[in-house]
């Protein structure tokens, strides 16, 4: 998918709302328990709820790697009824992949190719070699992680590196990459005021920005500091929609949620 595509979904929906898909057996309505497949079922039935308001979907891998190959089986499931369902979402694997040479490659191509989603995310630690295998995916999207939503982001990626914070010299390196303009960045809702900073490095580029409901982020503050001329912005929220409810209703409370943000959103654009 093209961002100018991305865009004109964001325009259409009056919403740059994503939907994360943090699916846990522990959390969900105890009915589906007794579904053949709960993990895709639960799935389903949010994206049923919800599509209307999200133009994006982000399953966070590490939910379905849990539970091993029946795991995979209920991604795999997810990303083809999103895809067959709602071709328009914006799908991003939330796989913080980071490793260099072959290895990127493979996991380029099972993200991309094999699950066919339109994004992933991926750490940008281990330097260039670890993030262009991503890049050379046409009209695909590598989100590196910039400046995070949970408190250990202190413990490095503000820390200061030759007169620059360190998540400055990753957006600031990041831009010299072969095929950079199709890299978008994580910047977390709970970090929106630096969201300025990050706007003088990267002012177009998509920004994947989590920590807004049950992290506590300001969608105002990232709207503030983070929105362009393209809009610019993907804003995440997991469990406050997801887990509205552990009811029956489920369905109905995420997508009372989802509605109560795209409502928001709707201000801003």
């Amino acid at each position: 998918m093209t961002t100018s595509f991305l865009e004109q979904q964001i325009r259409k929906k009056k919403s740059f709302l994503c939907v994360g898909l943090d699916t846990d057996l522990e959390k969900m309505p105890p009915h589906l328990l007794e579904e053949e497949d709960p993990i895709f079922a639960f799935n389903k039935g949010i994206i049923d709820a919800t599509k209307d308001y999200a133009v994006a979907y982000k399953p966070n891998i590490a939910f379905y790697e849990a539970y091993g190959i029946s795991g995979w089986e209920s991604l795999q499931k997810t990303i083809d009824y999103l895809n067959k369902t709602a071709p328009e979402v914006f799908t991003i694997a939330d796989a913080k992949r980071g490793d260099i040479g072959n290895t990127a490659q493979r996991y380029a191509k099972a993200f991309f190719e094999d699950l066919n989603f339109d994004a992933v995310t991926v750490a940008p630690y281990m330097g260039h070699d670890s993030v262009e295998p991503f890049l050379e995916f046409e009209d695909r999207h590598t989100i590196l992680l910039a400046l995070t939503s949970n408190s250990g982001a202190f413990d490095f990626q503000t820390r200061d590196l030759e007169g620059k914070a360190l998540y400055q010299q990753v957006l600031n390196t990041s831009k010299s990459y072969k095929n950079a303009e199709n890299l978008m960045y994580v910047v977390g809702a709970t970090k929106a005021t630096f969201l300025q900073e990050v706007r003088s490095i990267v002012p177009d580029h998509f920004l994947l920005v989590p920590g807004v409901g049950a992290q506590g982020g300001s969608l105002a503050e990232v709207c503030q500091y983070g929105l362009n001329e393209h809009v610019g912005l993907l804003v995440n929220s997991s469990r406050g929609i997801i887990y509205a409810s552990n009811g029956r209703e489920y369905g109905e409370a995420a997508r009372a949620k989802a509605m109560e943000l795209q409502r928001e959103m709707a201000q801003y654009l």
